[in-house]
């Protein structure tokens, strides 16, 4: 008998002795809670000058005289230069002086035809003196309106001999020097102005962005976002933000062959010159309003044997289920999800290395990133 209750014993206490069950594993996870959010794409681009003029002569002379400093702001109108006047002077006073000659003689002219309209009648002048008086005063009169376009003529050539600026900006360095020989239009200009307040911001967008944006909003997956739709953000070469926006004015209808883009300009008020013409940048351009856009950490997405993008998610009943995705884009350190999830589902962020899809877990929720 006490044989037998040693035994009976030793099997009670091999039974108490087995392994508990393993412990339920714990994974953190997200809600998902879709939001309204205003997409944007940053896309590289150049500044331009917002006007440009190249300064020529319009008269041939000696530059007399530079009056601007190079590399200073000017305003339209100022002088530039002085080309001798001399010769244009002379040219005028000639003019001058022969439309006084002109108009001297039409008075007499005419009253000789009065008085010869008077005598037509008594037959005291025949009528070829007649004829020959009125000739002559009409005559007359054109010699008066010819020598008025010469004088024109020459105070507009006078006037060019001062070269002016023909808008308002910066100017560069001048290609002449004082006793320089210049031409009317020649090929080589004296100095360029450029207009830098405000400046052009030219941007390519590819025709495919392009075409993936019409079909978003064709199917209602973003929306105009109204008045601010057309304003536009900067990020500089040293990845800085430039503090002030701009306004997109116009998307180009071309389409260039060599590279498959459009041309955006936009268009950024610049008072202190930090932009100059010819730098790299980048435009933050607003694509539209996402009402129901899905965020979720990067973390949180895996990716299969093929590639593709998954993620996992923790269902009512406490197990593991993976879901195929679809991304656009990343926001930060989360990705856009355009398919594969639905609001209020527990995406796991936090423990995806020892969990596998059908198996039960315990949640808990994630620590929130500030």
């Amino acid at each position: 008998m006490t044989l037998l209750a040693g035994l009976l014993m030793a099997s009670c206490d091999r039974q108490q002795q087995s392994p508990p069950p393993p412990p339920v594993t714990e994974v953190a996870t997200v809600t998902v809670q879709p939001q309204q959010m205003v997409l944007t794409t940053e896309l590289p681009g150049r500044t331009s000058p917002y006007r440009v003029a190249e300064v020529r002569p319009q008269v041939n002379g000696i530059v007399q005289k530079r009056l601007f400093e190079e590399g200073s702001d000017v305003r339209a109108g100022q002088v530039l230069y002085e080309i001798d006047p001399a010769h244009f002077q002379a040219a005028y006073n000639n003019a001058k002086a022969a439309l006084g000659r002109a108009e001297a003689n039409l008075p007499s002219i005419r009253l000789r035809v009065e008085r010869y309209r008077e005598l037509l009648p008594d037959k005291a002048v025949s009528q070829q003196e007649f004829d020959d008086a009125a000739a002559a005063e009409k005559q007359s009169q054109a010699d008066v309106e010819f020598w008025k376009a010469m004088v024109e003529t020459a105070t507009i050539n006078l006037g060019y001999t001062r070269v002016t600026a023909p808008i308002s900006g910066r100017i560069g360095k001048s290609n002449v020097t004082d006793g320089a020989l210049v031409t009317a239009y020649q090929p080589v200009a004296l100095t360029t102005i450029q207009q830098l307040d405000p400046i052009y911001v030219d941007v390519p967008q590819s025709t495919a962005e392009l075409l993936r944006l019409r079909q978003r909003t064709d199917k209602g997956r973003l929306k105009p976002n109204g008045e601010s739709q057309s304003k536009v953000k900067l990020i500089l070469e040293d990845i800085t933000p430039y503090p002030l926006e701009g306004t997109l004015q116009f998307r180009d209808v071309t389409v260039d062959p060599t590279t498959g883009s459009v041309i955006l300009r936009i268009v950024f008020p610049n008072p202190k010159s930090a932009l100059l013409p010819g730098m790299f940048v980048r435009a933050v351009v607003q694509e539209g309003v996402a009402e129901d856009a899905i965020l979720v950490p990067q973390q949180a997405v895996s990716r299969d044997p093929k590639g593709n993008p998954v993620g996992l998610i923790v269902d009512n009943t406490g197990k593991v289920q993976q879901r195929p995705l679809a991304l656009d884009r990343a926001i930060g350190d989360q990705w856009l999800v355009t398919s594969g999830l639905a609001a209020g589902d527990h995406v796991i962020v936090e423990g995806l290395q020892k969990v596998r899809a059908g198996a039960s877990v315990k949640e808990v929720p994630a620590a929130k990133s500030n």
